[in-house]
Formats: C-alpha cells, structure tokens, sequence
C-alpha cells in the first residue's frame, strides 16, 4: 500500500455562465451554471498515519485547521470508511487559488482529500459515493469528485457532463475577497431566470448566458467592476462564481499572452493576473472507480 502522494492538484474551476432560477423553503438558492476546469492548480501532498490522527501540517492565513475543508473532508471519509478508517494523513497544501475568489479553491482541496485519501487509505469508496460525501461540505465538491466538464442545476449538485471550447482563460483575481453569503443574501439578486436545457448551452458557441451574481457583487466590490470593464476591451469579460475574479476566453495561447503584457501595463498593483488552459478532465480521476 502506497503511503505517500504529492504534487496532487486541486484545479481551479470557473461558471462559465450561473443563472439563479428560484429558491428553496430551506433558503438554498436553484441554479444552473456550466463548470469548466483549467490547469491552474493548488497542490497538495499527503503522507498516511497509522495512528488515525489527520494533520494539517501547512499554515492558511485565516483557515483554522479544525474548519479546513481539507481537515473536514479526511475526518468525513473517515467516519464513513469501514476499511482503512484506523489511518490518518498529514497533509501539506500549496495555495495558489485565492479565497473568495469564486475559483472554488477550498471546494477543489476538499475533493482532492476525498479522492486521494480513498486511494491511499483504500477505503473503496466509489465516484459517486464519494460525491455524496463531498455535496455535505459543499454545493460545489461534487463537481470536481464528478471530474469533468459539466452543466449543473439544482444546489449545483446535479451535474451532467459537456463539451466546452478548447481556449485559453486569462483571469484577473482584482484584490478584494467576495464572501458567497454576501452576496446571495442582497436584496437585489435576480432569482428568477428563466431555465434553460443542456442542449441550449451546447449549442451556443460562446458567451452563453450571463452571471446572475455579478451584478451585485461589482456594485459591492467596485475592484470587480473595474475588472471586468478592463478585461473587456478583449472579449466577453464576466465574473466566475459569487466573485471576485473576472476572466475571459480566447481561442490561441499567444492572444492570452498578448492581454497578459497589457495588464502588467495597467499599473494595477493590487491585481494577480494570470492565464490557463481549459481542460477536459480532473488530473486525479484515474484514481476513482465508477
């Protein structure tokens, strides 16, 4: 039995479209909303405990470890293990995905816990199984269980693979933290967008539908606005998730690159902007079973 794994990526994700269509009595917002994975990653290494201990060994600004996401997750698969729950893991993390960002950094080192302590715990845990365990941390650790491109509704827990355009994002993280529960508690969040189907999302070959959530956040966060009005002198800028970072597609490396000079140009010091490639699967899924 393997006990050590590193350089384990926990890849960024984006909404390339998130409509709020209703709203449950429980207060759970209805989505649907297209997820798209890229090669922008946090990293995480693990090593397995025989004395069943789950250690955080890396310090997050702000993060208390017993609240980590990552901490939670491998005490979730623990509990719900029935072999190789006497184990435990340090774990080390490699942040690279900001927080608040609407990248679904935390969601992402959630899921890549579930998934690489089930390997090197051997607790046999299935895909979906594990997916199940992940939609109690959050609405979004489904999706990066699930490990490919999807068009989700509900809670965004009901997912259903796509094909998304082969590109390039360039994303801009505009220095401010937008908190999800701001956000989706403003009285002026649109929450009823008429529903689409799938198909209507395959079929549209880019700049599919909008972000019912930018609207709020680039009035409550003015450095999200700017953002995206600067992004957009080169294509469809919008917002991922509940914010802050802003992106914008393009069909070759070298366009990327080109925006990337012109925002070390700006003279936005307080922006982290960066590039990646979409990408069509999680790096961890061969280590799910079905």
């Amino acid at each position: 039995m393997a006990t050590t794994l590193n350089n384990c990526p926990a890849p960024a994700k984006l909404n390339l479209f998130l409509h709020v269509t209703g709203r449950r009595p429980d207060g759970y917002h209805l989505l649907q909303t297209a997820f798209q994975l890229l090669d922008h990653s946090d990293l995480l290494h693990f090593t397995v405990r025989s004395d069943g201990a789950v250690r955080r060994l890396t310090d997050v600004p702000g993060v208390p470890e017993d609240s980590d996401l990552i901490v939670r997750a491998a005490k979730l698969l623990k509990a719900a293990a029935t072999s190789g729950a006497a184990l435990g893991a340090d774990i080390a993390i490699e942040k690279k995905l900001p927080m608040g960002g609407g990248l679904g950094g935390g969601s992402s080192d959630a899921a890549t816990t579930l998934i690489v302590l089930n390997h090197l715990w051997q607790t046999g845990l299935t895909r979906n199984e594990l997916m199940k365990l992940g939609l109690r941390l959050g609405a979004d650790v489904p999706f990066f269980i699930f490990g490919q491109n999807a068009f989700a509704e509900g809670v965004g827990e009901d997912l259903a693979a796509v094909d998304t355009p082969k590109c390039w994002y360039v994303v801009i993280e505009p220095g401010v933290s937008a908190p999800t529960a701001a956000i989706f508690s403003d009285p002026g969040l649109t929450r009823n967008t008429n529903p689409v189907k799938i198909s209507d999302f395959s079929k549209a070959s880019n700049c599919f539908g909008k972000n019912d959530l930018q609207v709020v956040a680039t009035r409550l966060f003015p450095p999200i606005a700017e953002a995206v009005k600067w992004l957009r002198q080169f294509g469809d800028a919008r917002m991922t998730g509940s914010g802050a970072c802003v992106f914008c597609a393009f069909g070759q490396e070298h366009e990327a690159d080109e925006v990337l000079k012109a925002a070390q140009k700006t003279g936005q010091i307080q922006w982290n902007v960066w590039k990646a490639k979409a990408i069509e699967r999680h790096p961890l899924s061969h280590l799910l079973t079905t």
